[in-house]
């Protein structure tokens, strides 16, 4: 047989779902997450060798994810407890060199009752998440550093007015018109990559995770507040502006972002003809009342923005 390589190989567990409540007397917190594992490292020898002792069964890992959700002080931070997960694998397995942990937590808000939040009710609010990735690579040395992001997906938002989209190249292949007054509407991926504070020699360990004074939950309310904001008041030429002007912002606020990536496909909304039925008008902006929500195709715009 021909000399192959395997230029690169990692697994893991996808999919683990865990829900953990922590309780202070009649106060309770919640936090559902879904988690996905991916190891690498000197496993070469399970693909070309069918050499299992080198391998960490992944239901071994989802074990791990298990126990962990019980016993982590992190349990409430998805960015510490995603660094806590990645820290532990590639401290207790000596051959593995990275660990590649992906959180997506779900939301989960207190019902509010008499003005008050409820101490252990609540509701679903929204059907976006947030999602933490975690790349933590061990040297040969030994010591481990970190790679941390955390954004927003699938967060759908939709507009009626302020979004133009004019001036574009018109040639041959062009049947679009130009539109100086448009729904707007997409479902929001946003990733912002964390300066990590760690030692001056790089390295992170398991017990400096509660040194590392980053509030994550302020700079995901933040992310959220600012992006829902930049789309429902800038007047919008095109969603590539729109989303530059959402980095911008994001980047001012927080230096600890070293920057910011948006991924918005553009969900468009058609004006359906109904000039066949006693004239009506229907198609012109300021006629367009009634449309067809298109599932595909969709637009897809996509940047990121660094300092």
């Amino acid at each position: 047989m021909a000399p192959f390589t395997l230029a690169s190989a990692k697994y893991g567990k996808e999919k683990v779902r865990v829900f953990r409540v922590v309780k202070s007397g009649t106060w309770h917190e919640v936090v559902e997450y879904t988690i996905s594992v991916l190891l690498e490292g000197q496993i070469a020898s399970s693909y070309t060798k069918a050499d299992n002792s080198v391998v960490v069964a992944t239901d071994s890992m989802k074990n791990t994810i298990n126990v962990f959700a019980k016993t982590s002080p992190h349990v409430l931070t998805p960015e510490l407890f995603s660094l806590h997960l990645g820290t532990h694998f590639v401290s207790e397995y000596e051959h593995i060199g990275k660990a590649i942990v992906t959180v997506i937590s779900h939301r989960w808000s207190r019902i509010p009752l008499d003005q008050k939040p409820h101490p252990h009710a609540f509701t679903r609010d929204g059907n976006d998440v947030t999602r933490i990735e975690a790349i933590i690579t061990k040297s040969n040395s030994g010591s481990t550093s970190a790679e941390l992001s955390t954004g927003l997906q699938d967060l759908l938002v939709l507009k009626t007015t302020g979004s133009a989209f004019e001036n574009f190249i018109r040639d041959k292949w062009t049947t679009l018109p130009e539109a100086s007054d448009r729904i707007l509407s997409t479902s929001v991926d946003c990733r912002c990559a964390i300066k990590m504070n760690l030692p001056s020699d790089g390295s992170l360990a398991i017990s400096s995770l509660a040194n590392l004074g980053i509030d994550f939950k302020a700079i995901g309310k933040s992310v959220r507040e600012i992006t829902l904001e930049t789309f429902a008041t800038d007047e919008s030429a095109s969603v590539q502006a729109t989303l530059y002007k959402m980095c911008q912002l994001i980047l001012t606020a927080h230096t600890e972002i070293l920057s910011v990536s948006y991924s918005l496909p553009n969900k468009h909304y058609i004006p359906i003809d109904l000039s066949w039925h006693d004239n009506i008008q229907n198609t012109s902006v300021q006629d367009a009342e009634v449309f067809v929500p298109l599932e595909a195709p969709s637009g897809l715009i996509t940047a990121t923005v660094s300092r």
